[in-house]
């Protein structure tokens, strides 16, 4: 196995091979994809940070409450 690395964009869900690449490849590859992009999950809990769920009957833990099991 060779391992090559280039950046490339994906257009229309294809990933451009560089012509200085193409003939080494050959026709099957194992493709490993590593985004430049921040992971989504941070993104939910900003979102979730600043757009709370509201709940008619919820009321906060007091201090003592937290601190019960202790």
């Amino acid at each position: 196995m060779e391992v090559i690395e280039f950046k490339s964009k994906i257009k229309n869900g294809i990933i451009r091979i560089p012509k200085k690449y193409k003939q080494k490849i050959g026709d099957t590859v194992k493709v490993i994809v590593i985004t430049e992009k921040k992971a989504k999950q941070a993104d939910i809990i900003d979102n979730l940070l600043a757009n709370p769920i509201k709940s008619k009957n919820f009321s906060p833990f007091l201090r003592e409450e937290i601190y019960e099991r202790l």
